[in-house]
């Protein structure tokens, strides 16, 4: 099973606003870089966003070291997405999980890989220069394609 790297993060001009997600994957001597943005949506939307793009962009079960600088993102896949599942995609108080949609395809996304949660690591700021490049394109109206700057392969 092939290790991967990757380091996510999203950025918002205000909470709702303009969001960015960005990701850095590396496996060997290979890189490749995810981007995209929204219009209107929250910081949390984008953090989560930018773990789903990369655990998704991957063609093959791997084990992922995802790196995220959201205590949210982390504590979510490691501790709290499992009590969710099982109580039908509510929080312990019994109210329903925000950004449930989100949840959800990241719980589909990760299944399908071994996958660790860490926090912040220095590789989470080129993470964060992706997701504020993806504003400022969706902002200039330079929509780019959300898969930009692809070095080598990852799987």
């Amino acid at each position: 099973m092939k290790q991967i790297t990757a380091y996510t993060d999203g950025a918002c001009r205000g909470n709702p606003g303009p969001g960015g997600w960005g990701a850095l994957l590396s496996w060997n001597q290979h890189e490749r870089k995810l981007k995209g943005a929204e219009a209107q949506t929250t910081n949390n939307r984008m953090e989560l966003s930018a773990a789903i793009a990369a655990l998704e962009s991957l063609r093959e079960p791997c084990a992922v070291r995802l790196y995220t600088d959201s205590v949210y993102v982390q504590q979510g896949i490691t501790q709290w997405l499992k009590n969710w599942r099982a109580r039908g995609w509510r929080t312990a108080d019994k109210k329903p999980v925000k950004n449930q949609d989100l949840w959800q395809r990241l719980d589909a996304a990760a299944a399908r890989h071994k996958v660790e949660g860490h926090a912040g690591h220095a590789g989470n700021e080129a993470a964060d220069q992706l997701a504020n490049e993806a504003i400022d394109e969706m902002l200039s109206g330079n929509r780019k394609a959300s898969v930009a700057g692809t070095t080598g392969t990852t799987s």
